[in-house]
């Protein structure tokens, strides 16, 4: 599984849950007397599902540095464990739920069943379609040249990272009923006055930092000279993108869309 800083986690989430958590509603979080997030990273979800439900969070993950994060925060118990093998009780928790995580796992249908089999009454995941990204920026090349690195990304990553828009089929193969699903939508808008991660982000495209990271998966399914060709052009679109900023007049608008989708565990799991 892909690891992540507490930072990139702040940074990846911000805002999703800020403007509306209507979303959320079919979780029927005020319901719950005890719940479980798996693979809470450093806390984001576990923060609102402690804010709309009341209830005790635990925040299970496999990073001990997230959980320091995590450990910080009011009212959040943070536990140290693998999503294929949960250290915990069958029924355990009301409700088993996690936030971009089965799109970081090799086998998500496994997981699920660790989910359920722990859980007394709902399972429930929060997963992006990384496929289903839109794009607007005034930096004329940003748009298909990011295209370009997520096409390739998406084929090379060894995880399937569009699995948002396939939630439904996974949760029935599991063996999940009643599923629910709604679509949180992930507006994430850089205009002046930008922040320091803002410039970062800048400095790291013209770089090409933000591409090399991404090489081994890219080299799968790109050839040498079409993945120099890919990283020169991201460079370049890079390179536009801080003089524009340095004029204050670059704009970006990126719409990630999250499935949200709660099933009924059944006694046949």
């Amino acid at each position: 599984m892909r690891q992540f800083t507490a930072n990139y986690l702040e940074h990846a989430r911000a805002g999703l849950w800020e403007d509306s958590r209507a979303a959320l509603k079919p979780l029927n979080l005020n319901s719950r007397a005890h719940i479980l997030d798996v693979g809470a990273g450093s806390g984001e979800l576990s923060t609102v599902l402690r804010a709309e439900s009341n209830a005790p969070v635990t925040c299970m993950d496999a990073d001990k540095s997230l959980l320091k994060t995590t450990a910080s925060k009011s009212m959040l118990t943070p536990v140290l464990g693998d999503a294929y093998q949960l250290p915990f009780k069958q029924n355990s928790f009301e409700l088993v739920i996690c936030q971009a995580l089965l799109v970081n796992l090799q086998d998500p249908a496994h997981a699920l069943r660790q989910f359920a089999d722990i859980s007394i009454d709902h399972v429930a995941a929060i997963e992006p379609d990384n496929r289903a990204v839109n794009v607007a920026s005034t930096v004329e090349s940003e748009v298909s040249v990011e295209h370009r690195a997520r096409t390739a990304y998406i084929a090379g990553v060894e995880t399937d990272i569009t699995l948002g828009s396939q939630l439904t089929d996974l949760f029935n193969a599991t063996g999940l009923q009643s599923v629910n699903t709604r679509t949180q939508y992930h507006y994430k808008v850089i205009e002046p006055p930008y922040s320091e991660t803002e410039f970062n982000a800048a400095a790291r495209k013209a770089s090409g930092q933000a591409i090399s990271e991404k090489k081994r998966e890219l080299q799968r399914v790109l050839s040498v000279n079409s993945y120099d060709q890919l990283r020169n052009d991201w460079r370049a679109m890079g390179r536009e993108v801080v003089n524009q900023m340095q004029s204050d007049s670059y704009r970006r608008t990126e719409v990630v869309p999250y499935t949200v989708a709660v099933g009924t565990v059944s006694e046949d799991i």
